[in-house]
């Protein structure tokens, strides 16, 4: 019996990446036209950002939480689960994450989209990565398009541009910010055990989402009211 110390990380994955990455093609193709609904919604919520009305925030935070619960059954639970039995413990994360939303973007309207600050031309920019950046990366890497990552379909685009929807949000509310930040992180992790290229990006963009918002929340809380 080899000692445990002799074991990576590769050792306890429970698929190859030509089994994961099969999951998008999989998804893709069961749901087709849908990738261009999330896609248009997410230009919707680009919109409502930029243009900022008195319910803007409502109503991102209502399609966000759609898109949320999902990416929880399309891609979690109806594909993931048949590789990864943790699996549905984050699909219970997912739902969570629509669930704060709706409570604190639609029951409570802490979503309000004014400024117009660093932080938040940041957070447009890393909503335009997840729309339009992020699904070229299977092609860039060498995998067939039909795998690519969809805004409102897959989890990371789906995470990384929520840390920047709640980045752009005139006080960024830090609880909303944990479930993608975290989930951003066992992705990179899980694509660095699989030896993927794309591996940083996730956990990267996330950090610099969550720092910016967390030194906006700060500094908005310390501004007289």
């Amino acid at each position: 019996m080899s000692e445990w110390w002799t074991y990576s990380l590769t050792n306890f994955l429970l698929f190859s990446p030509r089994t994961y990455y099969r999951l998008f093609e999989l998804t893709n193709a069961d749901v087709w036209p849908l990738q261009l609904v999330t896609l248009a919604l997410g230009v919707a919520i680009a919109f409502l950002m930029v243009r900022a009305r008195a319910r803007s925030g409502r109503a991102v935070a209502a399609i966000l939480a759609a898109l949320w619960l999902l990416v929880a059954w399309a891609f979690l639970l109806e594909r993931y689960d048949t590789i990864n039995w943790a699996a549905r413990y984050f699909a219970i994360a997912f739902v969570l994450q629509a669930a704060l939303l709706v409570w604190s973007g639609i029951i409570r309207d802490h979503l309000v989209f004014s400024a117009r600050d660093t932080a938040a031309k940041t957070g447009l920019a890393l909503l335009f990565y997840a729309l339009a950046i992020h699904p070229l990366i299977a092609p860039l890497t060498g995998r067939p398009i039909t795998q690519a990552e969809i805004f409102g379909l897959a989890p990371d685009p789906t995470a990384i541009g929520a840390i920047g929807i709640l980045l752009a949000a005139e006080r960024p509310s830090l609880h909303l910010l944990a479930v993608p930040f975290l989930w951003c992180l066992l992705s990179g992790l899980t694509l660095w055990t699989m030896e993927s290229p794309e591996a940083p990006i996730g956990p990267l963009l996330g950090a610099l989402g969550v720092a910016l918002g967390l030194r906006k929340s700060l500094a908005s809380r310390r501004k007289p009211r």
